[in-house]
């Protein structure tokens, strides 16, 4: 839609969230990198549970986590409103944590400078772990020549502001779109560069596959790119050590195998990723995005229906 034909009211919301996110980066660069990480967290702390995500961060705990306590939920509830808020608070300033490269650890970086070397490429993945941004930074800092995704936001001004912030560390963008999208990605692998995707939310076209024992819509993109190009998943994973310090995990990789039934390879392959963000989840479970609806409505319903039973 271009900005002609946007109502003037919708174009006005767009710019005054602009110029709050201005102002918000405006005071957080006032501040050291671990204070804006601290007030990140108090606030999210605070206000998110006064919003309706927090109901759905709640509803995922108990679907992940089915026999924990409520104690144990609440507890998880207040971390990973701590992890969001940190996240939120730290994007803004991404380009000072770049600065400190002790801030960042990497384990397993053999397997990017292997890519780098040109023993590639390779289709690169994680989930929204932690700060999830720092996993990009970890592949520029690597040499890794890559295409890394992201999805557009509605707010064209703050999408702006977004791929302009990543760019002062290093970091270049490519959303893609649809078939052309997914075109310009397979040109990617043929010229030898990678390609990085998050592959642990919702995605309504995709496959139906188990996530925690039930079934979740599931990008292939991932599979498809790594079977037909014949290149390998170098699954990636970060954690945060304390306050606004990380280690980047860079997994063992591995291949799909292709037995000739490209639809059941490919099936195949969303299963193992998925497999692959459960573990990571499981390992540290309020580091992960938990305010996004991984499953399909009708588990929300049913899940909101039982919890109002009990209470």
């Amino acid at each position: 839609m271009t900005e002609s034909r946007v109502p003037w009211r919708r174009t006005l919301l767009w710019h005054i969230e602009a110029w709050l996110y201005d102002f918000a980066r405006f005071l957080a660069r006032l501040c050291p990198v671990d204070t804006v990480s601290d007030f990140g967290a108090r606030l999210f702390r605070t206000v998110g549970p006064l919003t309706s995500a927090h109901h759905v961060a709640e509803t995922n705990l108990r679907i992940v986590f089915p026999t924990a306590s409520d104690a144990d939920i609440r507890k998880m509830l207040r971390a990973q409103w701590d992890e969001t808020g940190r996240w939120v608070a730290e994007f803004l300033i991404l380009d000072r944590i770049a600065e400190e490269p002790e801030r960042v650890q990497v384990e397993g970086l053999e397997h990017l400078t292997a890519l780098a070397r040109g023993e590639g490429p390779a289709v690169l993945i994680s989930g929204h772990f932690s700060n999830f941004d720092v996993m990009a930074l970890a592949i520029v800092r690597a040499g890794v020549q890559c295409q890394i995704t992201y999805r557009a936001t509605n707010n064209p001004y703050v999408d702006a502001r977004i791929v302009a912030n990543r760019r002062r560390y290093g970091v270049k963008l490519f959303a893609p779109k649809g078939t052309s999208g997914a075109r310009e990605l397979f040109r990617a692998l043929a010229r030898g560069e990678s390609v990085a995707l998050l592959n642990d939310q919702k995605f309504n076209g995709g496959i139906a596959a188990p996530f925690f024992g039930k079934m979740a819509r599931t990008a292939p993109g991932p599979s498809t790119y790594a079977l037909r190009c014949h290149v390998p998943i170098q699954p990636m994973s970060v954690q945060r050590i304390d306050k606004a310090r990380f280690k980047v995990i860079v997994h063992e990789p591995f291949r799909l195998e292709d037995t000739g039934d490209r639809e059941a390879d490919i099936v195949t392959g969303v299963h193992r990723i998925n497999a692959f963000m459960e573990e990571r989840v499981l390992a540290r479970p309020t580091e992960w995005f938990w305010v996004h609806k991984r499953w399909p409505k009708e588990t929300y319903m049913k899940k909101s229906r039982a919890l109002a039973a009990l209470r």
